[in-house]
C-alpha cells in the first residue's frame, strides 16, 4: 500500500448538500408529470446529464430545494415519491409522478417538519425583516398594555402599502399572540382572496379553519381547539334588518369573545372620497356602481363617525375583543388628528421600501432579493407651450386645466374632443414631432424626453395606462388615435376601458389581459376616467399619463401605482426555479400640469411623514427613492425636494395658503377635549371670548356630550332588544341634533383660526416660534387681530383644543409661499434669515454653515449631475471664484458669456441662471436695468424688474414718464448675494 501525500491527507471536505429537484418535459407523453429525484451536486448540470443523450432540450427545472431537516438528518426521493403516492397521487413509471409543483412541495414541508398537512399548505417561507419588526412592535405594544391595565383593549396601525404582504404578517401576528379567534372586517369584500389563501397555503397556518359567508362551513361544527378566522365585511356584520335587530346568521359572531380584531381597509371615509373622485369621470349610474363595489353596499347606513378620536369601537362594533389592529395604505387622515400615537403605529411606506430595496442589494449582491423586482417609480413633468395653456387654463395662477383640455362629448365612433386641433398637437408634442419645439431642439441642439420620442423611455410605455377626465374623453382619444394621419399610434391596440360598455369592475379587465397577452410582442395604450385603478394588478403596464385634475394627493398615488406592480420571469432559463429575471426595474408618471403634481407629490410626502418638523425633510426623503424631472419649456431638469416646494408654493396663493388655517384637522371638538374645556372655568371663559360664540346659545358645549352620550345609551340598549318606534325617532332626532351642534363649535374655532394668517402678514418676526410671537413678542397685536388674549389662547393650546402638528404644517406653507413668492423678484423678504420659526419648533431655512465655492458646486452636481445646464452653471461660478467676488459682485449677460467664452445665448444659459438664483444652490439676486435713448444705464428696483415682466410698462426713472415695451430696454442684472457665501471679499 503505497503511503499517502500530506495533500491526500489534507484533502478539503466535500462540499455536497443533498438536494431535491422536479423537472417537466414540454411535450404530450409528459403532459402532467414531474420527473422527482436527488442529487449532491449542481441540480442544473445533473439534470443537462440526463438528458443530454436523449437530445432533451424541451425540459424546465421546477423545483430545486433541500433535503435536509434543521436536525440534521435528511429524506430522498424514494421517500417524496412514496408520500405523494400515500396521497393518490399517480405513479407514471420509475421516478416520474403525475402531480403538480405544489402538490411536491407540501410534501416536503411534511418530510421536514414531519408533519401531516391538511390541505395544499406547502409554503414554507418566513416573515421579511419588516413584517417580523411589524408583529414584533404590536405584539410588545399589545403586551404593555395589558401589564398596565389587564381589562385594556389596545389598538394598533399598520400604515403599509400595497406588497407589505399584510394578511400574511397579520395571520403571524395572531399567531405570537396565540390567538384562537380572529375576526378580519372590511370595507372591500373583494379582497377576501388573499385573506383566504395566506391562510391555506402556508405550513404556518396548518389546521387553522377559515369561515366567510361565502364559504360553505357551518360556525357550529368548527373544531375549538383549533384557530379560526371568520372573513366579513362591515355592512353585512354591523348591518341590521328592517326592525333594526341583528341578523340572525350573524348571531353567533356577537356571541364569541374574540382574541383579535382585524380592520382592513382603515378609514372607509378617506377612501370612500377617493373613490369617488376616481370615478366622477364615469357616467353618473356607472360610478354608482363602481364606488358601491369599492366600499359595499350599506355603509351609509353605518356611523359616518369611525374616525372621531372620542368614539371607541365598542360604540359601534357590538362585539368583545382583546385587541385591535388596523390595515391602511393611506391613513393620513388618521395620522394627522393624532388618532394613534407614534407608539401605536408601525409604518412602511414607498419610501421604505425602495430603501431597503437598494441597502439589501448592497449588502448581497450575488444573493436574490425579495424585494428586486419592486420598480421605482419616476415622476416626469412637462410644461405645455404657452399657445396650449392659453387653451385651457385655470386658477388664480392660470395652471394647465387638464380637464377642460381634454373635455369631450359624445360616445364611441361620434366622440370628439371639445379643442380637438390642440390635443393633436398635444400628441405630436408627446412623441417629439411638434415643429415649433422641434425647431427650438435643433436651436438648442437638445432633444428633451418626450414619453413617445426618447428611446429610453419608449420601452417603458410599451403598455401605458391613460387616465383622462371622463367617458367622453376616453372615446374621443381613441377615435383621434385611430385616424389615418396619426399612424405611429397605429402601432398600438387601444382598449376602451370606460364606460357601462366595458363592465363594471374586474369585468373590464379581461379585454386589456387579451390586447397585452404575454406583453413581449404586444403594444397597448388603456384608456380610463377610472376603472382598473383599485385593486387590480396588470404586471405589464409599466407608466400612467395623468390627463385629468386630481384634488387628493391619496387619489393621485391610489391611481400612480397601479403602474408600480413587478413584472418579472422566475426561472427565466427554465434550469434555476430561484433565479428571478427583472423585466420593470423602474416605472413612470407622466404629468402634463407641472404645479399641480408637484403639489400633489409634495402634499403626499408630508403626509407621510405628519410627526417630521420640517416638511421639507419629508419631501426629501420621498423625492431620494421617486425622482422628480421638469421639463420647463426649453430643458429637462431634475428637482430636489426644495425646489418641489417652491414650485407647490409659487403656484398657489396667499388665500389658498390661508385655507389650510380652515382645516378641520386644525381644531379638536371630540367629547374629551370639550369636557375638558367644560370642566375649566378659564377655558369656558376663553372660548366664550371668540366670536359668534354667545350666538350658540347657553351650555353649547354640555348639551353636545349629553346628546353624544343619549345617543350611545340608545344605541347600546339596541344591542340587547328592539328600540320601539318613539326610541328610533329620538335616536335619530338626537344624534342629528349633537352633530349638528358640533359642526357650529368646530367651525366656531376654525373661523379664529382663519386671523392667525393675517397676524403673521403684520408681525415681522419669521425666525421665532409663532408661538412666541404670540406670546411674548407681539401679544397686543395678536389680541387686536384675532380678539382673544395671549393667556386664553395658550389655555386653549395646552388643553389641546388646536393642534399644534397641523399649525406647524399650515405656517411652514406659508412662510415658504412668502419666501419663494418674493426670490425672483429680487426682494429678500427678511435679509440674513437663516431658520424659520413654525408653530411651536424652528427649522433651518437653510444650511447654517456658510457656503464655498466648493459646496455649491457640489450640490448642484448632486442635485443636477452632469446635464449641459449644471456644468455651465459650475463655469461660471469658476469665473466668479476667478474674478473674485467684490468684481463680481454686480453681472450683466455679456459678463456671463464672456466668463463661459460664449457669444449668444442658448436654452441651458438660461437653465444654468436658473439653478444660480432659484434654487437651493442660488447665489444670485436679480435685479434690473434700464437703457435709455441716449444708452444710459439706470439701475430699476426689484418691483420696477417684476412690473417689466409682468406688463412690460415702466415709468422713466428720471423723466417718470411711461415707457411702453420696456422689456426691449430692461436687461437683468446678476447681483452675488454674499450672504449666500457668508463672507463680505474673497
Amino acid at each position: 500500500m503505497n503511503k499517502p501525500s500530506i495533500d491526500e491527507i489534507l484533502a478539503p471536505k466535500p462540499e455536497a448538500r443533498p438536494r431535491i429537484y422536479a423537472y417537466a418535459i414540454a411535450d404530450e407523453a409528459h403532459a402532467g408529470l414531474l420527473k422527482i429525484g436527488q442529487t449532491t451536486r449542481d441540480v442544473k448540470r445533473r439534470v443537462a446529464e440526463q438528458l443530454r443523450t436523449a437530445a432533451i432540450k424541451n425540459f424546465r427545472i421546477e423545483l430545486d430545494a433541500p433535503a435536509e431537516r434543521e436536525d440534521g438528518s435528511i429524506f430522498s426521493d424514494h421517500e417524496v415519491r412514496a408520500a405523494l403516492a400515500r396521497k393518490g397521487f399517480v405513479r407514471s413509471e420509475l421516478e416520474w409522478m403525475r402531480c403538480t409543483v405544489a402538490d411536491v412541495a407540501t410534501v416536503l414541508t411534511e418530510l421536514r417538519t414531519r408533519k401531516r398537512l391538511g390541505g395544499n399548505h406547502h409554503q414554507t417561507f418566513g416573515m421579511r425583516h419588516e413584517q417580523a419588526e411589524a408583529v414584533r412592535v404590536t405584539h410588545a405594544y399589545f403586551h404593555s398594555r395589558w401589564v398596565e391595565d389587564m381589562h385594556a383593549v389596545p389598538r394598533f396601525l399598520w400604515n403599509a402599502k400595497m406588497r407589505f404582504g399584510k394578511t400574511f404578517a397579520s395571520y403571524q401576528l395572531a399567531k405570537r399572540l396565540d390567538a384562537k379567534r380572529v375576526l378580519v372586517l372590511t370595507f372591500k369584500p373583494a379582497v377576501e382572496d388573499a385573506w383566504l389563501t395566506d391562510l391555506e397555503s402556508h405550513a404556518d397556518f396548518d389546521g387553522w379553519q377559515y369561515l366567510s359567508r361565502s364559504s360553505s362551513s357551518d360556525p357550529s361544527q368548527i373544531d375549538a381547539k383549533k384557530p379560526v378566522v371568520y372573513f366579513g365585511s362591515f355592512q353585512d356584520l354591523l348591518g341590521r334588518d328592517a326592525a333594526g335587530n341583528i341578523k340572525p346568521r350573524n348571531g353567533w359572531l356577537h356571541q364569541v369573545n374574540w382574541d383579535l380584531v382585524v380592520f382592513d381597509e382603515y378609514h372607509f371615509g378617506a377612501w370612500r372620497e377617493t373613490a369617488k373622485e376616481l370615478f366622477e369621470g364615469e357616467e353618473d349610474a356607472v360610478a354608482k356602481r363602481e364606488a358601491k363595489l369599492e366600499y359595499a353596499a350599506g355603509l351609509d347606513d353605518i356611523n359616518e363617525d369611525l374616525n372621531v378620536l372620542s368614539q371607541e369601537e365598542t360604540d359601534f362594533l357590538p362585539i368583545v375583543t382583546k385587541a385591535y389592529l388596523y390595515l391602511s395604505g393611506t391613513p393620513f387622515k388618521a395620522l394627522a388628528t393624532g388618532e394613534f400615537i407614534e407608539e401605536q403605529i408601525f409604518n412602511w411606506t414607498y419610501t421604505d421600501e425602495q430603501r431597503t430595496k437598494a441597502e439589501f442589494a448592497a449588502m448581497n449582491p450575488d444573493k436574490w432579493s425579495p424585494y428586486g423586482a419592486l420598480p421605482q417609480m419616476r415622476l416626469l413633468t412637462y410644461q405645455m407651450p404657452d399657445e396650449l395653456v392659453a387653451v385651457a387654463s385655470s386658477g388664480e395662477f392660470d395652471e394647465f386645466d387638464l380637464n377642460e383640455f381634454f373635455s369631450a362629448a359624445g360616445t364611441g365612433d361620434v366622440a370628439q374632443f371639445k379643442h380637438k386641433s390642440d390635443v393633436q398637437k398635444w400628441l405630436d408634442i408627446i412623441r417629439g414631432q411638434y415643429a415649433p419645439r422641434a425647431v427650438e431642439s435643433l436651436k438648442t441642439g437638445t432633444r428633451p424626453p418626450f414619453p413617445y420620442s426618447d428611446v429610453r423611455l419608449l420601452p417603458y410605455l410599451q403598455h401605458s395606462f391613460w387616465f383622462l377626465p371622463n367617458v367622453a374623453a376616453c372615446h374621443a382619444m381613441a377615435d383621434l388615435l385611430a385616424e389615418k394621419h396619426n399612424t405611429f399610434w397605429h402601432e398600438y391596440e387601444i382598449v376602451v376601458a370606460a364606460g357601462a360598455s366595458a363592465g363594471i369592475g374586474l369585468e373590464a379587465l379581461p379585454p386589456v389581459r387579451k390586447a397585452i397577452g404575454s406583453g413581449f410582442d404586444t403594444k397597448t395604450i388603456t384608456l380610463s376616467c377610472g376603472k382598473l385603478t383599485t385593486g387590480v394588478t396588470v404586471a405589464q403596464w409599466s407608466s400612467i399619463l395623468m390627463l385629468r385634475n386630481l384634488k387628493s394627493p391619496e387619489t393621485y398615488f391610489q391611481a400612480a401605482f397601479r403602474v408600480q406592480s413587478p413584472w418579472s420571469i422566475k426561472n427565466p432559463n427554465g434550469d434555476n426555479p430561484n433565479e428571478e429575471e427583472i423585466l420593470k426595474p423602474a416605472c413612470f408618471v407622466f404629468d402634463f400640469a407641472p404645479t399641480r403634481a408637484l403639489r400633489q407629490l409634495s402634499e403626499y410626502g408630508i403626509g407621510l411623514s405628519p410627526n417630521e418638523p420640517n416638511p421639507e425633510n419629508a419631501v426629501r426623503d420621498l423625492v431620494s427613492f421617486l425622482p422628480v424631472l421638469a421639463y420647463d419649456g426649453a430643458n429637462m431638469t431634475q428637482i430636489d425636494a426644495g425646489g418641489i416646494l417652491d414650485i407647490a408654493m409659487a403656484g398657489t396663493s396667499a388665500t389658498l395658503l390661508a385655507r389650510k388655517w380652515e382645516s378641520a384637522l386644525l381644531v379638536n371638538v371630540d367629547n374629551d377635549t370639550l369636557r375638558t374645556i367644560m370642566d375649566n372655568p378659564e377655558a369656558m371663559a376663553a372660548v366664550e371670548r371668540i366670536e359668534g360664540w354667545r350666538a350658540l346659545g347657553d351650555n353649547i358645549i354640555e348639551t353636545i356630550i349629553n346628546k353624544s352620550e343619549k345617543v350611545k345609551a340608545l344605541k347600546n340598549k339596541a344591542k340587547s332588544r328592539d328600540l320601539t318606534e318613539k326610541e328610533k325617532k329620538e335616536l335619530s332626532d338626537e344624534e342629528k341634533e349633537y352633530k349638528s351642534k358640533r359642526k357650529l363649535v368646530q367651525e366656531k374655532l376654525i373661523k379664529f383660526a382663519t386671523r392667525i394668517p393675517a397676524f403673521m402678514y403684520l408681525t415681522d418676526f419669521r425666525e421665532n416660534t409663532l408661538s412666541d410671537v404670540i406670546t411674548k413678542l407681539e401679544p397686543d397685536l395678536f389680541a387686536a387681530v384675532t380678539g382673544l388674549t395671549v393667556k386664553d389662547f395658550h389655555l386653549l393650546v395646552r388643553l389641546k383644543v388646536f393642534n399644534t402638528e397641523q399649525m406647524n404644517q399650515a405656517v411652514f406653507a406659508f412662510r415658504r409661499y412668502e419666501d419663494a413668492s418674493l426670490r425672483y423678484t429680487g426682494i429678500d423678504s427678511h435679509k440674513g434669515l437663516t431658520h424659520y420659526g413654525l408653530y411651536d419648533t424652528v427649522v433651518a431655512k437653510e444650511s447654517l454653515q456658510p457656503a464655498t465655492f466648493e459646496t455649491i458646486k457640489t450640490g448642484i452636481l448632486r442635485h443636477w449631475g452632469e446635464a449641459p445646464p449644471a456644468l455651465y452653471a459650475l463655469r461660471i461660478i469658476d469665473g466668479i471664484e476667478k474674478r473674485g467676488i467684490s468684481e463680481s459682485s454686480m453681472l450683466r449677460i455679456n459678463d456671463i458669456l464672456e466668463m463661459l467664452d460664449m457669444h449668444e445665448v442658448s436654452g441651458e444659459f438660461f437653465s444654468a441662471l436658473a439653478i444660480l438664483t432659484q434654487s437651493e444652490s442660488s447665489i444670485f439676486r436679480t435685479v434690473g436695468e434700464f437703457i435709455d435713448g441716449d444708452g444710459y444705464r439706470h439701475q430699476i428696483s426689484p418691483e420696477d424688474f417684476q412690473r417689466v415682466l409682468k406688463h412690460d410698462i415702466l415709468n422713466h426713472p428720471t423723466t417718470k414718464s411711461e415707457v411702453a415695451q420696456a422689456s426691449h430696454r430692461v436687461w437683468p442684472i446678476f447681483v452675488i448675494d454674499r450672504n449666500a457665501f457668508g463672507v463680505r471679499d474673497q
